[in-house]
């Protein structure tokens, strides 16, 4: 690690340190202050329940009560305030389509990706309970999150990368009858109308051994952005020819607040105690969505010349999305004295579906000129996706007090992906038809057909056993060997053209098998004082592309594999508790190899994934919590991270598409992340309080290669504030999210990518920045019982 960027990384950790110490001496001083709990938090992330302080790796944990408090409803508003984490926030359409969470800076994909399904697993990998899934789903009746930094390969298996991220739904309590509503009304910045949500939970008891809790949330927020570029549609679907078929004239429209965004949420779970050593809860979680655009606005001119305005998007026609997310899980605990025996068994289905934009990408790439610069164009990308998944893990945790613990299990997924395509040149055929008077040559107005459909089966085994040396002392080892098999069956064909559609089904079977290692040391230097050393690996499971190697449409059959990446992490950390003051500090260095980017072939422009290049990164990660008085509570965060390439990455034909030293996307060099609350005891039973946060990030880089997609994003702070007026059950909260309503944009499809281009016919503009969500000002309602 060069020398002057670790002294630049640890300077605002040193001050975050002296602060803790500061506030340690406050603490101390202060006869008002208690003993925080903070640092008595309670976490699952090593598969048994610990302390967060004893974690001998970086952990943060967020309470279900404050998610409730910040009225926070999605990932990215919460990620942001977690210290070495950042996201591409691409707001609700295609929520679901890939993971837009980053940590230590392990992603070398565009962000502009999400319209799409990919082949490859995300690098952080996300869990639902004990079910390894990304659903995003709305953050609901959660106990808590927890945030794993660094690569959790042994226990967490395949995509845990950077880290793992775990949503812990709150369980059914026994013989307590309590329950909990909220209505919420707010405007965002850009729109003229108010949104609202409301939920509603639910615990009920069913005699002594049995008890049933329950969810329900709606969602319906009016849209912000603005597409005033739109075709007026005819009939058919085409765009409508004022002048006549064979005219270029074309008629417009705009609408408002096309973003719509519209929401169903709920989750039961029945819970079964019948005695001291057994326990099982059955849940079930379901959302649907319905979303009417991007919320991404378009920057520049129009092919008219005319500029665009904060809040507008330059398509020619609405990208409204769909999904349904459904998830199953029986979770079986029984306590056979020594251990604790756990069975998890789930199944979720995800799909969902959405219309994309491509007349901007058709025009820039010179596609339109193939198909005659034909008047009016329209390319409209109509993509589906399907992931479905059956989970089974058996574990067997000891339980502690011994020289050694341990970790033991087993892991069986079974999981299907198919995705889809259909791209559409709409009024095509009918312009060919009159301009040419040979209807025969062209089939209808879709222009390329794709179909993939996967089968993936993963198994492994793993475990981890602890070794209590002394007292003070802890020596951990762990280890997970994987198996997995992965068929991909991909139908291709470009059917426009009578002449030139071929389709061509491709089918290709791969398989691949490795060990994964981890060592931790541990030394407690006191009582609430915490150093740790580990060496940890992670890696992402490989597949297969099944690209033609045959017909109009073969590739390179280098492109047909693609393996498993993985990463070696080497931590090294402190944390504990001094007085009213929770501490952390974490230095890591991360080597990451085979990497694997989602990309496409240069010939027919199949999506695939490739193997190539290596990366490094390095960083510092460091954060406090303080309480310092009854009232007063605050916390502060700093995070540096280097991420760069370490190696040129290479095609499977040897072109080069990224250069060493090249900044890997998504992650800022700097991120700072601060909170605080006050709470007024006004007498009686109410309460007054009120709370602040902000984060800042340092600029990103939009993608890894060439200057059409690597573009540098200015960085962003944001910065929310709330006043809450609490009377026994009753609360009323005043919130403002984006105070000075800050672009922070995260990503984006460029001009040069998919600009305007009134050459060829195409008077819109798709380029797009993917903004955070505008100022948000709104009023929350809370009743328990």
């Amino acid at each position: 690690m060069n020398k002057s960027h670790l002294r630049g990384a640890t300077s605002f950790g040193v001050l975050i340190l002296a602060l803790a110490a500061h506030g340690a001496a406050m603490a101390q001083d202060s006869q008002e202050s208690p003993q925080t709990d903070l640092g008595d938090v309670v976490v699952t992330a090593t598969r048994r329940e610990q302390s967060v302080l004893d974690v001998p790796y970086n952990i943060s944990a967020v309470s279900g009560e404050a998610i409730e408090d910040a009225k926070m409803t999605d990932a990215a508003e919460l990620m942001r305030g977690i210290p070495g984490v950042s996201v591409v926030d691409r707001g609700y359409r295609n929520s679901g389509v890939l993971n837009n969470v980053l940590m230590r800076g392990i992603n070398v994909d565009s962000n502009a990706l999400g319209d799409y399904a990919v082949s490859s697993v995300a690098p952080v990998s996300t869990y639902i309970n004990d079910t390894p899934v990304f659903a995003g789903f709305l953050l609901k009746d959660l106990e808590r999150v927890e945030i794993l930094r660094g690569p959790q390969g042994t226990l967490y298996g395949s995509g845990s990368l950077g880290g793992t991220v775990r949503y812990i739904t709150r369980a059914p309590k026994l013989g307590v009858f309590e329950g909990a509503a909220n209505v919420t009304g707010s405007n965002v910045e850009g729109s003229d109308s108010i949104g609202w949500g409301a939920d509603l939970t639910l615990n009920v008891p069913l005699g002594d051994t049995v008890a049933f809790r329950a969810t329900i949330t709606r969602l319906d927020y009016p849209g912000l952005t603005d597409y005033v570029n739109l075709y007026v549609l005819d009939g058919t679907g085409a765009p409508a020819a004022p002048g006549g078929i064979l005219s270029p004239d074309a008629a417009y429209r705009s609408q408002k607040d096309a973003d719509t965004v519209d929401i169903w949420f709920g989750r039961a779970a029945l819970r079964w105690v019948p005695n001291e050593w057994f326990d099982a809860t059955a849940t079930y979680a379901r959302q649907s969505d319905e979303i009417g655009g991007r919320r991404q606005v378009t920057r520049g001119v129009d092919g008219f010349g005319n500029a665009y305005g904060d809040y507008e998007n330059g398509s020619v026609q609405l990208e409204p999305s769909s999904r349904d997310v459904s998830l199953a899980s029986l979770e079986m605990n029984v306590d056979l004295g020594f251990a604790t025996l756990t069975s998890s068994t789930s199944h979720y289905e995800h799909e969902g579906d959405s219309v994309s934009e491509n007349t901007g990408f058709y025009a820039k790439a010179g596609f339109l000129s193939f198909y005659y610069n034909y008047p009016r164009p329209m390319a409209s990308a109509e993509r589906a996706y399907s992931d479905e998944a059956t989970i089974q893990e058996v574990r067997l945790v000891s339980q502690t007090g011994g020289d050694f613990d341990y970790v033991v299990g087993a892991f069986y997924n079974d999981n299907t992906l198919i995705v889809s395509q259909d791209s559409y040149l709409r009024g095509f055929k009918r312009w060919w038809d009159l301009a040419t008077g040979f209807p025969a040559a062209v089939s209808g107005d879709r222009d390329f057909i794709y179909r993939r459909h996967e089968e993936f089966t993963d198994k492994a085994i793993f475990g981890e056993l602890t070794w209590h040396a002394t007292d003070t002392l802890a020596l951990t080892g762990g280890v997970r060997w994987f198996e997995n098999e992965a068929v991909n069956n991909t139908f291709i064909d470009v059917p426009l053209y009578n002449s030139l559609s071929q389709p061509v089904t491709a089918t290709f079977r791969s398989s691949e098998s490795k060990a994964l290692f981890k060592a931790n040391l541990s030394w407690a230097f006191d009582d609430d004082g915490l150093f740790y050393a580990t060496v940890s690996e992670g890696y992402r499971r490989g597949g297969s592309n099944a690209v033609p190697l045959a017909g109009n449409f073969a590739e390179d059959p280098r492109w047909q594999v693609y393996t498993s990446d993985s990463v070696v992490n080497y931590e090294a950390g402190v944390k504990g508790r001094r007085g009213s003051v929770v501490y952390d500090a974490a230095l890591f260095y991360v080597d990451w190899e085979d990497i694997q980017l989602n990309t496409a072939t240069p010939t027919w422009g199949f999506y695939v994934v490739q193997n190539g290049g290596k990366a490094r990164t390095y960083g510092l990660e460091t954060a406090i919590d303080v309480r310092p008085t009854d009232a007063l509570h605050y916390s502060l965060g700093y995070t540096y991270t280097n991420a760069r390439l370490s190696e040129n990455v290479v095609s499977p034909l040897g072109t080069i598409l990224a250069l060493d030293g090249a900044s890997l996307p998504g992650t800022p060099e700097h991120a700072i992340t601060v909170a605080a609350d006050y709470t007024w005891r006004m007498g009686g039973d109410i309460d007054v309080v009120a709370r602040t946060s902000g984060f800042y990030q340092s600029g990103t880089r939009n993608a890894i290669g060439g200057p059409t997609f690597n573009t540098a994003l200015p960085g962003f702070q944001i910065w929310n504030v709330s006043a809450s007026l609490v009377r026994g059950p009753w609360a009323a909260t005043l919130f403002v999210k984006n105070v000075f309503n800050e672009a922070g944009v995260t990503g984006e499809f460029t001009e040069a990518y998919m600009g305007t281009a009134p050459a060829a016919g195409y008077y819109g503009n798709g380029s797009k920045e993917f903004i955070s969500l505008p100022r948000t000002i709104g009023l929350s309602l809370d009743y328990s019982f």
